[in-house]
């Protein structure tokens, strides 16, 4: 892990739009696209422990990449 990555647990996913939010372990909330899930699946289940890394994304918000399950 690179003193970049982050941990946390995905909070919300829904399949249909491809929108999720991660819950970081310092209890800050950000939404990923389904895009940016490390193993190209493109799904994640809700409650999967997690490693991220935290991008500049749309509309200025901070966003999840890089996600993989820990």
């Amino acid at each position: 892990m690179s003193p970049t990555d982050r941990t946390g647990t995905v909070t919300e996913f829904d399949p249909a739009r491809g929108w999720g939010a991660v819950t970081g372990d310092d209890g800050v909330r950000v939404e990923f696209h389904c895009t940016q899930i490390a193993d190209g699946s493109r799904s994640i289940a809700i409650g999967t422990a997690v490693r991220f890394r935290l991008e500049p994304g749309h509309l200025g918000r901070w966003e999840a990449a890089a996600i993989a399950p820990v």
